[in-house]
Parts: C-alpha cells; sequence; structure tokens
C-alpha cells in the first residue's frame, strides 16, 4: 500500500481520476477501468471548445425575462383584483345607506298606517 518512489504519487493521482464501473454491489471489490473514451464525455465546461459557460447565459437571460413577465403579471392581477375589491365595497356601502333609507321610510309608512286605522275607528264609533 505504502509506495516510497516519488513517482507513486503521480500515479496515484492519474489513477484516482479515471472512471471505474461496479458490476454489482457484492463485487464492488472487482472494479473495471473505463475506456478512455467515456472518460471525455465528463469534461469539465471550461475544457469543452466553444465555451459552455456561453451557451448558459442565454438561458439564464430568457429566464430572468420570464421570472420578470411573470413578476408583471402577478402585479397587474394583484392591482385589479385591489380595484374589484374597493368597487364592490363602494357598491355595498350605497346599498347600505339605501336600505337604511328605506327602513326609515317603512318605519314612517308604519305609523301613518296606524295614525289612519285609529282615526277610522274614532270616526266608525262616533257614528254609532
Amino acid at each position: 500500500m505504502n509506495r516510497f518512489s516519488g513517482d507513486a504519487g503521480s500515479q496515484d493521482a492519474a489513477e484516482d481520476r479515471k472512471l471505474y464501473v461496479v458490476d454489482s454491489i457484492n463485487d464492488l471489490h472487482k472494479l473495471h477501468l473505463c475506456p478512455t473514451e467515456s472518460q471525455r464525455l465528463f469534461l469539465p465546461a471550461e475544457k469543452v471548445p466553444g465555451g459552455g459557460a456561453a451557451a448558459g447565459s442565454g438561458s439564464y437571460g430568457l429566464f430572468f425575462l420570464g421570472l420578470i413577465v411573470v413578476l408583471l403579471l402577478s402585479l397587474a392581477l394583484v392591482s385589479f383584483v385591489i380595484f374589484l375589491i374597493i368597487q364592490t365595497g363602494n357598491k355595498m356601502d350605497n346599498m347600505l345607506q339605501r336600505l337604511a333609507a328605506e327602513g326609515k321610510d317603512i318605519d314612517d309608512l308604519k305609523k301613518l298606517n296606524s295614525m289612519i286605522v285609529k282615526r277610522l275607528n274614532q270616526l266608525d264609533s262616533g257614528q254609532n
């Protein structure tokens, strides 16, 4: 396990970078070295020709543009809902004022009706 030469350290580092395939969980001790062609699939983004980061910046731009559009739509919907709530509150206040005025009118009509009934009863008892 222990290696004493300076080359052994560089060889361990090279082996650590290689990909291994495990046939099954029971055979973990039997590691097979992957072919070097498959290791090329996992290169870091900096080493990819054409600058892998440049393609991602477009998606970030679209993401932020979509986020801004969604936020603006949400703001518009919330504003519309607040407008409807205020308008409905104003209409309810008008209806309550009307009902209160009609209630007063109904009470006045009841008083007039009772006065008329009393007067008719007095006239009827006076004629008898």
